[in-house]
């Protein structure tokens, strides 16, 4: 299987060659939660800005809708699923990402489980952006608009019981029992693992379980 450096290493010239529709170049990387998508983002924005490309991640996370927010809507049991985001609002932000000379935008915390808005920002100097998120090649109302907008496309598909056991680990990391970060990963995680799996639109770009890289079509 590849590591995570030689799969960025890999779609960096197909990224690099894309051509760009605004002032930057805007790439989307997509997938499941635990399949790679911040950790190839990272080493990908590095590799593009050591190559003369100065690129920026934004995570999709800074659009959960918060806590208070979703436990009014009956939606806090589903956090991570797409109704808990603010989909018009990352809608909004993705064009002036292309376009506009400063940028800024709301991170999420983990720790704090809370999203903060104009936390990060995107500068005059970044010539590609790296959007990653659960979502962005979402085939439903509001998100399914996103694909529009983007330069250059990655899916990263990875087997099931994999990613059932990097979320088990994560929430281990995040101090849960081992009993209740299986049973976190089991339920609402690989929920929306398989609502990404079964609604995906087509990428530019397929990463597979290996970590192969197959052409698809826009």
């Amino acid at each position: 299987m590849k590591t995570p450096d030689a799969i960025a290493g890999a779609v960096l010239d197909p990224v690099l060659a894309a051509p760009r529709h605004g002032r930057r170049r805007l790439v989307a990387i997509a997938g499941p939660p635990a399949s790679g998508k911040s950790t190839i983002s990272t080493i990908l924005a590095r590799l593009m800005t050591g190559a003369g490309y100065p690129a920026e991640v934004v995570p999709m996370d800074g659009f959960h809708l918060d806590n208070t927010v979703l436990s009014e809507l009956g939606f806090l049991n589903r956090k991570g699923a797409p109704e808990t985001f603010d989909s018009a609002g990352l809608l909004r932000l993705v064009p002036a990402l292309a376009n506009d000379r400063q940028v800024f935008y709301p991170t999420f915390d983990r720790d704090r489980d809370l999203a903060i808005g104009g936390a990060g920002s995107v500068g005059p100097e970044c010539d590609t952006v790296l959007v990653e998120g659960n979502y962005l090649l979402f085939d439903a109302p509001v998100w399914r608009s996103l694909a529009l907008s983007w330069d250059f496309s990655i899916r990263l598909d990875v087997k099931p019981a994999e990613l059932e056991r990097r979320l088990a680990h994560r929430w281990i990391d995040h101090g849960l029992s081992t009993e209740k970060a299986s049973i976190r990963a089991q339920g609402n995680d690989m929920k929306n693992a398989a609502l990404v799996a079964r609604h995906s639109l087509p990428a530019s770009l397929v990463i597979g379980p290996g970590g192969q890289c197959a052409r698809s079509l826009k």
